[in-house]
């Protein structure tokens, strides 16, 4: 949007060419005081695009722990109904971890609060009563990178049924801007893999405190040491035949992984690495570079031991290569909160390009 320049001194002097014994120290206060308004008008104008829409190339860079999210209603609608319908979506336990965590660690704040610095947090969910019934998903509204969420209905029961009915959409959208953020910080010190490519020809995002603690010509594992515990990089392949359709598929992706898991994981006192057999895991359809992958998260132990954690893996279908590529992250943490140990370690394999 162009906009004309703006003489302040002279609207200033055509204000008060009548009033010629206007203090001098008056003046300069009112021309101060002008030329901070013109300042922030110019800059409320340059704002906008050529449409007269607001820029949001200009907005400042956001905040805020991962998966963090910031609840924006009035609290009287925070302790009733519709906020036990935002807890029970966006509080929901976090699939394939031992112990319930919540999806997203939330904090609320009534409307009137949300503005200036508080606007800044990287996930927002706004939710008001109000004339019309509506949700949009909004993105980089105040922030970059930020993910958001408006719902706004005409009374209580509405804003349930809509929060209900969108949860699902909204919090894929918060997911995919987490990942894309977990990614970014990943990326500022990477290790390595140019070994990792050259044997299993697939290349990743890996944060530079890993580690290989094991390779061979089909079989990688790498790890990072934590204060108390490990997080874990697993990449090998198996025969496309090995997974033979979607009503077998988590039924042969546990026979495969407790089949590697056992024979090339050291694990003292003879004990086996397997799939927990007390849980079913997760199964999911996604993509990983664009190719077709099974998803599967859940638990892990070590026979007739107590160690045990969550993992989540993908078996990938490389047609290509007459394979499935497998990648999977696991985590060794006892007493400790996992779901942003997993959250990182599926950030790098969704990372994951094959050759």
């Amino acid at each position: 949007m162009k906009h004309p320049l703006i003489n302040s001194s002279y609207i200033f002097q055509t204000l008060y060419k009548d009033v010629p014994s206007v203090n001098k120290n008056r003046y300069n206060r009112r021309m101060e005081l002008i030329n901070i308004v013109l300042l922030l008008l110019l800059v409320a104008l340059s704002s906008c695009n050529e449409n007269g829409k607001r820029d949001k190339s200009l907005v400042p860079n956001s905040v805020g722990n991962i998966n963090a999210l910031q609840i924006i209603t009035p609290n009287d609608l925070w302790n009733g109904v519709v906020g036990e319908a935002i807890r029970n979506n966006f509080a929901a336990p976090t699939d394939g971890l031992p112990q319930d965590e919540p999806l997203f660690s939330m904090s609320q704040m009534p409307p009137d609060a949300f503005t200036g610095f508080a606007r800044s947090n990287r996930l927002f969910l706004y939710v008001v009563l109000s004339e019309e019934d509506k949700v949009t998903v909004a993105t980089d509204e105040y922030a970059k990178p930020q993910a958001g969420a408006i719902i706004k209905a005409s009374s209580e029961e509405k804003l349930v049924e809509l929060i209900n009915k969108n949860a699902a959409q909204i919090i894929d959208s918060f997911h995919a801007s987490e990942i894309k953020e977990r990614q970014r910080r990943t990326a500022i010190s990477l290790m390595k893999t140019d070994s990792l490519k050259k044997v299993m020809g697939v290349s990743m995002q890996i944060p530079s405190a890993y580690r290989i603690a094991k390779a061979t010509d089909s079989f990688f594992w790498m790890r990072k040491d934590l204060k108390d515990g490990t997080t874990n990089i697993l990449v090998y392949e198996v025969p496309l035949s090995m997974i033979t359709s979607d009503s077998t598929a988590v039924g042969d992706i546990i026979k495969i992984r407790d089949s590697i898991g056992s024979r090339l994981l050291p694990v003292e006192d003879d004990g086996q690495f397997i799939t927990e057999d007390a849980y079913a895991p997760y199964l999911f359809k996604t993509k990983i570079d664009g190719k077709f992958a099974y998803e599967t998260k859940g638990t892990w132990e070590v026979k007739d031991d107590w160690m045990g954690g969550p993992f989540v893996n993908y078996a990938v279908r490389d047609e290509k290569n007459n394979r499935y590529l497998i990648i999977e992250g696991f985590t060794y943490a006892p007493a400790v909160a996992k779901r942003d140990l997993q959250f990182e370690l599926e950030s790098i394999l969704n990372s994951a390009k094959i050759e």
